[in-house]
């Protein structure tokens, strides 16, 4: 069927409650049900069923989940073992105040080139504590961090992003015969064009030293830590709460080679080996060899915590979860189509770049996914 406008009812939906809610995962499960609402009507259950167990058996969504629960579990250790400590102790030899704490985050953004997902998680879990102590908002260090994670990915033919751009690229038929000789090579041609990563990743380091201005949600954050001396807000005070309460000074001695070790297996193997799960185990293992017969941890202990850092991670794995669920429901409702057919009649080749920019950065803004429209 064509349900046309109502096809934006559930993008409008999500929308709407975000912002009232300032809440994902809500926003994302009553979109996902409306969407069915429309297309079965009383009959939705059947439909929306449908569409949560086909996400949950489709083996690349499996993996995403995995990975993101793997990279729980390796980061508490990490952090139990001291060796985030050391790591972050040895930055902060660098970090002389604000400005070289997150211009020493950019580059580290950049250095961890390899996955995303290695980006964010390790980086993140790495500087809190030295952006915490100079009372930079941790919205600003989530902005330095995103703006370094997939678009440095996506401008170096050496990560994850390569080989999956490079298999989209060969996948749709006609982009094979460009003239270039392999997929990668086709990839190195579209970095020039990747205006967005491009872009975001030049413009932290004028953001840093004060050549772009503090706006909106931003110039708030800091206004709060002028006011009252928090870096996060309270709306993530029960996020914090358990880490605050296990922290620990910058002024304990960690030991540097517990977080460098493991982290380099993990970067040499996502890099041979193309498979990002099977580095983050391989990783997990090490620090198995590396703590426990050294009494950093005892054998239960690194399980309880391997559990415990592996559970920390099902608030983001649901988020990501229901937006796949999103996916499903957009696409079987057929939004794309329907906007696909709006925009065609003004479409030509020199607005085309612009027009699929402004659906897709709409899209992914409101629902937080993008491949409907790669489908």
């Amino acid at each position: 069927m064509n349900y046309e406008l109502l096809t934006l009812l559930l993008i409008a939906v999500v929308l709407v409650l975000a912002l009232l809610s300032k809440r994902t995962l809500e926003p994302l499960i009553i979109g996902t049900v409306v969407a069915y609402i429309i297309m079965d009507g009383w009959s939705f259950p059947m439909g929306w069923m449908e569409a949560f167990f086909d996400v949950a058996s489709n083996r690349n969504h499996q993996w995403v989940f995995m990975v993101c629960a793997l990279f729980g579990s390796l980061i508490t250790l990490l952090g139990a073992s001291h060796g985030t400590m050391g790591f972050s102790k040895a930055l902060g030899k660098l970090c002389r105040g604000p400005k070289s704490t997150l211009l020493v985050t950019w580059v580290m953004g950049i250095l961890i080139f390899v996955d995303d997902y290695l980006n964010i998680m390790t980086l993140s879990s790495c500087m809190k504590q030295l952006t915490d102590k100079y009372k930079i908002p941790r919205e600003n260090l989530s902005y330095i961090i995103d703006s370094t994670g997939a678009p440095v990915c996506t401008l170096l033919p050496f990560s994850t992003w390569a080989i999956f751009f490079s298999g989209l690229f060969f996948a749709e038929e006609g982009v094979a015969e460009l003239g270039f000789p392999t997929a990668i090579d086709t990839f190195i041609h579209v970095i020039p064009y990747s205006f967005y990563a491009i872009v975001v990743v030049v413009l932290v380091p004028l953001f840093i030293f004060g050549f772009l201005p503090k706006l909106g949600r931003m110039k708030t954050a800091y206004q709060r830590v002028a006011e009252t001396g928090r870096v996060y807000s309270l709306e993530s005070h029960a996020l914090n709460l358990e880490e605050e309460e296990n922290g620990e000074s910058l002024d304990f001695q960690g030991n540097i080679l517990d977080f460098l070790l493991p982290i380099g297996v993990l970067i040499t193997l996502a890099i041979v080996t193309g498979e990002l799960f099977l580095a983050v185990l391989a990783t997990i293992f090490t620090c198995l060899l590396l703590y426990v017969p050294r009494k950093k941890l005892s054998l239960a202990r690194f399980c309880e915590l391997a559990l415990h850092g592996f559970c920390n991670m099902i608030p983001t794995v649901a988020i990501i979860y229901f937006a796949f669920v999103m996916q499903e429901a957009m696409s079987d409702i057929g939004m794309a189509i329907y906007v696909i057919g709006v925009v065609t009649p003004y479409l030509n080749a020199a607005f085309l770049p612009f027009i699929i920019f402004v659906l897709v950065a709409g899209l992914n803004f409101s629902t937080g996914s993008v491949w409907v429209f790669l489908q």
